[in-house]
């Protein structure tokens, strides 16, 4: 999976890296200092973290579905929590429920402790066939 985020620019830029268990696939956004949103706390950029969760579920559609084109957002909604601190993110999502057409998306993404997530994004994506 890591190769299908190699082709996306923003992924590349934000230096995501992926890592799979076997059923689960994490990503994994490494601190750099060109993240911080908030140099006086300092804090990341809520906008890197919610690409973070997107790109992961992106990921995660992907590898559930390799037939389909890249799956297509149609409505994404981030729930900040609290504030990334300058160490690594860490996302994993689910897909709640996949039709035909659209798939339900869950993710979280957390620092040192899974259990206590900095952000959580809700996303529903359009899943499209191939056509080659």
């Amino acid at each position: 999976m890591s190769d299908l985020l190699d082709r996306l620019p923003y992924a590349r830029f934000l230096g995501l890296v992926t890592a799979t268990d076997g059923t689960a696939l994490t990503v994994t956004m490494p601190f750099a200092q060109r993240l911080i949103g908030n140099p006086v706390l300092p804090a990341l950029h809520g906008g890197s973290t919610a690409a973070l969760l997107e790109l992961t579920a992106v990921a995660q559609v992907s590898a559930l579905y390799p037939r389909l084109r890249l799956p297509r957002p149609i409505n994404v909604t981030v729930a900040y929590l609290r504030s990334g601190r300058p160490v690594d993110v860490h996302a994993r999502a689910r897909i709640s429920k996949a039709g035909r057409r659209v798939a339900h998306v869950l993710a979280e993404a957390w620092q040192e402790d899974e259990s206590q997530p900095i952000a959580a994004l809700t996303a529903h994506f359009l899943m499209a066939e191939d056509d080659h």
